[in-house]
């Protein structure tokens, strides 16, 4: 579970530095169906591919702590949901975007409780491991 969790965390830091760099890049021209949204629209893609490689760093970050640090996994998971639920609202009141951006709203929707469920199991064995240096090897129930 450590191992799968500490490859998804560097997985998905990576992917957000890549993407947040590619719209610091390319702007509007990064976002399929963007067209010629303007000025104002490119400025702010421009700005969020700069928080989003903010925010895969920090998956980096958690992912190189050892143990991984369950809290930062659950608090980066959850504002990866927060985005599925952004995006719900602009369906809600624009209607159906680019179908590239229904496929981020479903990694947005089906990861964060793959994240959740690893953090808890990590959170666990961390736990056990640590209780495991409390107690003398002779007290130690033999398996």
């Amino acid at each position: 579970m450590s191992a799968a969790l500490k490859w998804l965390s560097m997985a998905m830091g990576f992917a957000c530095v890549a993407i947040g760099f590619l719209h610091i890049a390319l702007g509007i021209d990064a976002v399929p169906d963007m067209g010629s949204s303007g000025v104002t629209a490119d400025s702010q893609s421009r700005f969020f591919g700069a928080i989003f490689v903010g925010y895969g760093l920090a998956w980096i970050w958690a992912a190189r702590q050892s143990p991984i640090p369950a809290t930062a996994v659950r608090w980066l998971a959850g504002i990866f949901l927060l985005g599925a639920v952004a995006r719900f609202i602009s369906m809600a009141v624009y209607g159906w975007p680019h179908w590239f951006q229904l496929v981020l709203t479903a990694l947005e929707v089906v990861l964060p409780p793959i994240y959740f469920w690893l953090a808890d199991a990590e959170e666990k064995r961390a736990g056990a491991a640590r209780l495991d240096d409390r107690v003398p090897a002779a007290s130690r129930p033999h398996s």
